[in-house]
């Protein structure tokens, strides 16, 4: 299986500035991070930054950095600038693996790039069932529909499928919590790059709203393992901190 990774990491963060040399037991989280990507089966993993602070860090432990434009509004566009750089062909398989993602396992790096090889799709992404009602009702938890066939019927911040008469504060069956982690084809990522954002992506404030808006396939397959939540907030950190500490021991 041929695929690579690529992980965004800005620098600049509203919570958490600098977040992707925040430390992590002796170890800045981008490096975390990197190490987690390694342990898949990639070909290539590249950090891909804006910023000579992150690619000065990457380039010292040992790891492959790209330095990508400033203004890009997205990762999936700092994505297809790397892709460009490194010539890759429109077939080629990208994993995008967030920089915030310390405790990414390399397993559902793998399956969600056999699961892209393996189906007619431009998209691959994984999900995980939803176990408690407060997450269901939460916005910032996406929530996503899948059809019998594997592929996406929807992505959204409300509560979906919503149980027309069902109980208050009853879960429906099946829902799924989407996971962000997406394998790409790079002739998608050209093509997304030059699309502009869309009524229902700008609504919901999801990037991946563009792309079914433009018809193309998103396979979306439950995680093979649990992925943990990446580190948006201090107290994400302090959590992602302590993980790390007692798998130390």
């Amino acid at each position: 299986m041929d695929f690579v990774v690529i992980i965004p990491a800005r620098y600049a963060s509203q919570r958490l500035p600098g977040k992707p040399l925040l430390d992590i037991e002796g170890k800045p989280m981008v490096q975390r991070v990197y190490e987690r990507a390694t342990e898949s089966r990639a070909t290539e993993v590249i950090v891909a930054t804006d910023d000579a602070r992150v690619y000065d860090a990457v380039c010292s432990f040992g790891g492959n950095a790209c330095m990508t434009s400033s203004t890009h509004t997205s990762g999936t566009d700092r994505l297809q600038e790397v892709a460009a750089i490194k010539g890759y062909g429109g077939d080629q398989i990208v994993v995008n693996v967030q920089g915030d993602e310390p405790l990414m396992p390399a397993e559902a790096i793998d399956q969600v790039a056999a699961n892209l090889q393996r189906h007619v799709a431009q998209i691959a992404t994984l999900s995980e069932a939803i176990t408690e009602y407060d997450d269901f009702a939460d916005p910032n938890v996406v929530k996503v529909v899948v059809g019998e066939d594997g592929y996406a019927l929807y992505f959204s911040r409300a509560p979906i499928p919503w149980p027309r008469d069902a109980a208050a504060h009853r879960l429906p069956a099946n829902c799924q919590k989407h996971l962000g982690i997406y394998a790409y084809r790079v002739a998608f990522l050209d093509d997304f790059v030059t699309w502009a954002p869309t009524e229902i992506e700008q609504t919901e404030k999801l990037e991946q709203l563009r792309a079914l808006w433009h018809g193309v396939r998103i396979h979306t397959d439950e995680s093979c393992a649990p992925i943990p939540p990446g580190v948006d907030t201090q107290s994400d950190l302090l959590r992602v901190i302590e993980a790390v500490r007692k798998s130390q021991h």
